[in-house]
């Protein structure tokens, strides 16, 4: 699994004995581990994660009961265990792996920054750069389906493995934004003034707080009168490719656009602007409903406004494995969809929900934690089988 060299499992010592599930090495994992890229959807055991490693894997079992946490494969060696109970300051004869093991899962923002700096061999794990740059729209018009999620968390992913990245947020809520650690208030320069005042593109892109490599054009709450707005402009529907194509999107290897959740004319903007649709599918059943909707709203663009768009990746998000309904709802995207659904699943996490609340991605505010890893996964999976057509 392609998480990066020295990602680690923060302590969970601090956490009530509920919270406190037992992992490997005894340090607590909070989540399930990711869904590995081995094995196919029709190998799977009735059950488990699509994609998981078989039921032998000499590490994990086929356990999928437990708390709204332990979806998946659960890990099966119990012992060691720290106890429950306040945390205790190391003493001065521990070890310094003992020290690093009792640190903070919610380290600041510093703290965290310079973990991704000084990662030992991240660099010499970088994931193959497409030739030219990918503009990549993340969209589908149900809510809480994970988009933002997503786009956050993959281009973190991609940006820690050497590609630079880019996230437009054309979302009003400014979620990406937040979880970037980037300003959005209403002073801030934003996508609204692009599409709205003709403001260059360059103008409003500002860094990351977190990780080298990551960009974002924010989104501030101007972007909710948009929508009304564009209609009076002239080529409304193509006023952010406008300014995506004045821009050098060159120097980027890629380019996530986070999508509000609606059909209107900022989603319609972003599925012109873009070259590929990335679509999250919750798994369940609801999301499937507005998905035939989505695929026609698509085709008209393709047919009207864009040729190249594509539907060229299909994530599965929220994947609970203790139900029949979300193996359901996956075996039908993969008979439908086929080769465009990776074979990562993304399962529940608490800490993927925790990290923007720290302004952080799950990338850096627990990159140990099921959330994390499955994204990587993902990331990875878009990096080595993905291409620009």
């Amino acid at each position: 699994m392609s998480t990066g060299p020295g990602l680690g499992r923060p302590d969970r010592a601090d956490e009530s004995p509920d919270e406190q599930p037992s992992g490997l090495d005894g340090t607590g994992e909070d989540d399930a581990p990711a869904a590995s890229l081995t094995g196919s959807w029709e190998e799977a055991a009735p059950g488990s994660v699509p994609g998981a490693a078989p039921s032998g894997h000499a590490l994990w079992g086929t356990t999928t009961s437990g708390t709204a946490e332990n979806v998946g494969y659960v890990p099966t060696n119990t012992g060691g265990a720290p106890p429950p109970g306040p945390r205790k300051a190391p003493s001065q004869g521990e070890s310094e792996l003992v020290r690093e093991a009792l640190k903070d899962a919610k380290v600041s923002h510093e703290t965290s920054a310079a973990a991704v700096r000084t990662m030992p061999g991240r660099r010499d794990r970088e994931w193959p750069r497409p030739d030219r740059c990918r503009i990549i729209t993340i969209a589908n018009q149900k809510g809480g389906v994970g988009k933002t999620t997503s786009s956050v968390n993959i281009a973190a992913s991609l940006a820690m493995h050497g590609a630079q990245v880019l996230v437009v947020d054309l979302d009003p809520q400014g979620n990406a934004s937040t979880a970037l650690g980037v300003d959005h208030h209403a002073e801030v320069p934003s996508i609204y003034d692009v599409l709205i005042e003709d403001t260059a593109l360059a103008d409003i892109v500002v860094p990351a707080a977190e990780i080298p490599n990551l960009f974002c054009a924010p989104a501030t709450l101007n972007l909710a009168g948009a929508e009304i707005e564009l209609v009076s402009k002239v080529a409304r529907e193509s006023r952010l490719r406008r300014a995506l194509d004045a821009y050098d999107t060159d120097k980027f290897d890629y380019v996530l656009i986070d999508c509000p959740p609606s059909l209107g004319l900022l989603t319609v903007n972003a599925l012109v602007g873009g070259d590929e649709l990335l679509i999250p599918i919750q798994c369940e059943y609801y999301a499937l409903e507005g998905l035939g909707q989505l695929i026609r709203t698509v085709d008209l663009v393709k047919a009207h406004l864009n040729q190249k768009l594509r539907v060229s990746t299909i994530l599965l998000t929220m994947y609970d494995a203790r139900t029949r309904l979300a193996a359901q709802v996956a075996e039908d995207v993969r008979n439908h969809f086929g080769d465009v659904v990776l074979n990562t699943v993304i399962p529940r996490s608490v800490r993927v929900s925790e990290a923007p609340s720290y302004g952080q991605s799950v990338m850096t505010y627990d990159p140990g934690s099921s959330g994390a890893l499955a994204y990587s996964e993902a990331a990875s999976e878009m990096a080595h089988g993905g291409s620009v057509q």
